[in-house]
């Protein structure tokens, strides 16, 4: 449990972990906020509230319960929640679509997340060392840069080293905080919820205002729910309750003690609560707290790519594993460099964390309210609990989304636009891919040929059989696939033994053994087979036909051949999608990466035959 629970600490709440680098500063930066007495106080009692209503019990509490066979994450919640409403097709496809926007709003999170981590935490030489100040930038992109390029060597060895360093990190947070509030404990009654709703009352529209830099401080709250399955619930929970949430109030209300006692310190209120003697290796252990937060999420990105890859909302993409032991430790190219590149250009672009604070919390807020949305159709449908019991438990957290959202949008024009933007064309990507498929296996099913019947037909006049096995990789079971057909045409022969495999994946994480395999005799030594995945699974099929052994079935390993189907998209005016996407979903196919390397299939025992799909 201690293990875990130091673990959690690294991977877990690096982002929120280091958002005091720069939440606070950006509620006053600006002038939107008057500096005063009285807003200080009403500020710090909204950040703590924050985090009390939005981490400690909506998370931490509420959404941790809503597991999928133990895993978490937006895309686990999508599942459970399209599950419970299996009987509901119309809400089915909504909630499909809404998490699908969620999904791809992560991405603009996981651009903007890194940029200002890394780039406040930088920005302490500003303070420490003035005349670096033109380093700033050069030193920022340079340290995302390496980042980015040890990923493919993987982070395990790396990985044991996140816990110690963020534990450091946070009992440094205590330490930076806890002599200002010693100094004016004052500031403690700002933990008096009362003074949040004075703050509003008086101040409705600053306090409104606020709210978009306030959110700052919960940025990392998604990031529990999603590590769900690489921790559990309880060191989480021990986590956050024993160290985290402890530190970061102490931090904030050091902060706040500071400013109450010199305004002038806003310019930087992090760096300046430490001793000038500490202020420079404060700015390393920050860069290094930032990169492990910012190593949290690019993971995150790798794993929610591969669960998308699998439910069928992206298409193939190089997956390498970079652990022989961990199959949870995967690097993914495309994703990678995508990242890199969108990141260094919203550095360059924005320049400042007080600037990229401004195109911060749009993204994250709307994945928190679909969050909350997606956890009243599974409590009310999956669990079946009372409806007003459900609306109780999410209408409070969905009106607090919300005004954060509503707060967050006055954001959209100085930079909100930003994380927008990639996320709305992952969105279109998605939306795309998943129609073009629909599409394409409609047309596939049109013109295909019943399997069974097929065989029967063949086997009338049977042709020469030679010795082996063949398997070949069907798109649905019962069809018969073209890549048979066309073997047969022009080789004229078939295998001794004949396995049709179709590969289904499950909107749930994880498909054990004992459930990966279903076959169905269909006489003449051919079997439908269908193999089953989770989300999370790796789809080996070679390994899991290995289940076959004892079934009268041989698969010798030099006498199988795999046949796939390759498919040539044809995009045409008609039915189906607007021109331009159908030529958008030809480009994605085409370029998608091999089946027989996403099924891991023995690159020299593979036959593909292509055809024409015109869509």
């Amino acid at each position: 449990m201690a293990a875990l629970t130091l673990g959690a600490l690294g991977v877990v709440y690096g982002d929120i972990g280091t958002s005091p680098l720069y939440a606070l500063k950006e509620v006053f930066h600006g002038g939107h906020v008057p500096l005063t007495h009285d807003n200080v106080l009403g500020v710090l009692s909204l950040i703590f509230w924050t985090i009390t209503v939005i981490v400690s019990l909506k998370y931490v509490l509420l959404i941790l319960r809503a597991d999928n066979n133990g895993e978490g994450g937006l895309i686990a919640m999508l599942a459970l929640a399209t599950t419970a409403v299996a009987d509901r097709p119309p809400l089915r496809r909504l909630l499909m679509i809404v998490g699908l926007f969620g999904t791809a709003i992560f991405y603009g999170d996981g651009v903007i997340t890194p940029a200002i981590s890394v780039l406040s935490a930088v920005e302490g030489l500003r303070v420490a060392a003035p005349a670096l100040d033109a380093w700033v930038i050069p030193i920022t992109l340079v340290v995302l840069t390496v980042l980015f390029a040890v990923q493919r060597y993987g982070t395990g060895g790396i990985g044991k080293t996140f816990g110690p360093i963020t534990l450091l990190w946070f009992v440094s947070l205590v330490a930076l905080g806890l002599p200002h509030v010693a100094d004016n404990p004052a500031v403690l009654v700002a933990l008096d919820p009362l003074r949040a709703l004075q703050f509003i009352v008086a101040q409705p529209g600053i306090a409104f205002i606020s709210l978009g830099a306030v959110v700052l401080v919960v940025t990392g709250g998604e990031a529990l729910y999603a590590d769900l399955g690489h921790f559990g619930r309880r060191p989480i929970r021990i986590a956050w309750y024993g160290l985290v949430m402890p530190a970061l109030v102490i931090n904030y209300f050091g902060q706040g003690a500071m400013l109450l006692a010199d305004p002038k310190t806003i310019e930087n209120p992090f760096y300046l609560m430490a001793p000038t003697w500490a202020q420079l290796p404060l700015v390393a252990l920050a860069t290094a707290a930032t990169v492990i937060a910012s190593q949290a999420l690019i993971t995150a990105a790798f794993s929610v790519t591969k669960q998308a890859i699998q439910l069928g909302l992206l298409p193939r993409m190089n997956i390498l594993h970079t652990s022989v032991r961990d199959t949870g430790q995967i690097y993914v190219p495309f994703i990678n460099w995508s990242l890199f590149i969108f990141i260094v250009l919203a550095v360059a672009l924005f320049r400042s964390s007080s600037n990229l604070a401004t195109a911060y919390g749009i993204a994250v807020t709307l994945d928190m309210t679909i969050t909350t949305v997606m956890t009243f159709f599974v409590i009310r449908y999956g669990w079946k609990y009372p409806l007003a019991l459900c609306i109780a438990a999410t209408g409070f957290f969905f009106v607090v989304d919300v005004a954060f959202f509503a707060s967050n949008m006055l954001k959209l024009a100085s930079g909100g636009w930003f994380p927008i933007l990639i996320g709305s064309g992952m969105f279109m990507l998605m939306l795309t891919w998943k129609q073009g498929r629909r599409l394409m296996a409609e047309r596939l099913r049109d013109d295909a040929i019943d399997l069974k019947g097929f065989l029967d037909a063949v086997f009338v006049s049977p042709p020469t059989r030679v010795a082996g096995t063949a398997v070949f990789l069907v798109a649905e079971p019962g069809l018969t696939p073209n890549a048979m057909m066309h073997n047969l045409k022009h080789n004229k022969v078939l295998h001794e033994h004949n396995l049709f495999v179709h590969v289904r994946h499950h909107e749930v994480p994880w498909v054990g053994f004992d459930k990966r395999l279903e076959l169905e005799p269909l006489g003449h030594d051919c079997w439908q087979v269908t193999l089953n995945f989770g989300f999370k699974n790796d789809p080996d099929v070679p390994e899991a036909l290995k289940l076959l052994e004892g079934r009268g079935i041989p698969l010798p390993e030099m006498d199988t051949s795999y046949f796939l189907s390759r498919d040539i998209v044809m995009p045409s005016l008609g039915k189906g999608m607007s021109i331009w996407r159908e030529k958008l979903f030809a480009g994605m196919h085409r370029n998608a990466a091999a089946a027989a390397d996403f099924l891991n299939l023995p690159s020299n025992r593979i036959v593909e035959l292509g055809a024409k799909v015109e869509i």
